[in-house]
């Protein structure tokens, strides 16, 4: 089983006889320690298991070493390199847009990390800035994908805080300028971000995003055009993948404790 437990979201994944046998996403309670028991048990239940059938289990995420029924802990970084390359062979570049941060992680062709990039000094591109900026703009989070396809003249903003970012775009709102505009302009704005953080560690294909943010389609049409190349598409949830990758890892240790 593999756990990851970030700041906005948990999820669960079992993977038995290298298949995804099931997984579970939640909203992250208060405490890592409530959401990772709850979504474990919403996944076990779903599946008829207990946890005594579990033979191993990995925890990852903000939340990784608050998880009491882990047996061992693994960096998101690591999680997120793995699950990537055991859902795409040919992957070799992972950009993972989380809740709190955003990384750029180069793996090599056994899935193992090269090199990353980590943001953690401004929550500018990540899910938690998409979430303000997106209540700003009135509309729900997943609706600012499929809204921002409709405009006609994107706004650019540039301010390099997400907190005044928030600021222009009410100004915008009272101004009366097109919605589907402004959510143009909210996902150039996270792209670019993350292009950047990406470039730095040096693109290499094929290339992923993961994180609730994959799911964006304006966004990920903002990266391909920055990026000048098709970004792979995931077989499952690309908000899943550091859960994948710390099942994989568990996986793993349950193999090599067998033998």
């Amino acid at each position: 089983m593999g756990v990851d437990v970030g700041s906005l979201t948990a999820k669960a994944v079992v993977i038995k006889d290298d298949k995804l046998l099931g997984w579970e996403l939640i909203r992250s309670r208060a405490q890592s320690v409530q959401s990772a028991t709850q979504v474990m048990s919403l996944l076990l239940g779903k599946l008829g298991l207990s946890l005594d059938d579990i033979e191993y289990c990995v925890s990852t995420g903000y939340g990784r070493v608050m998880v009491p029924f882990a047996d061992e802990n693994v960096s998101e970084v690591s999680c997120h390199g793995r699950g990537a390359k055991w859902l795409v062979p040919t992957i070799r570049t992972i950009i993972d847009i989380g809740g709190q941060d955003s990384k750029a992680i180069w793996v090599d062709k056994n899935g193992f990390v090269r090199d990353f990039r980590m943001s953690t000094k401004c929550a500018a591109g990540t899910g938690r800035a998409l979430e303000l900026m997106a209540e700003s703009l009135g509309v729900k989070v997943d609706e600012v994908g499929p809204l921002s396809l409709n405009a006609s003249e994107p706004v650019i903003l540039q301010q390099p805080c997400c907190i005044l970012t928030e600021i222009d775009i009410r100004h915008m709102v009272f101004a009366g300028r097109d919605s589907a505009d402004i959510a143009a302009g909210i996902n150039d704005y996270i792209a670019r971000k993350t292009v950047n953080l990406a470039r730095n560690l040096g693109i290499r294909k094929d290339v992923g995003i993961t994180g609730g943010i994959a799911k964006n389609t304006g966004i990920i049409r903002c990266i391909e055009q920055a990026l000048e190349t098709k970004l792979v598409e995931f077989p499952e949830d690309p908000q899943l993948i550091g859960a994948i990758g710390a099942a994989v890892f568990a996986a793993d240790k349950a193999r090599k404790l067998a033998r």
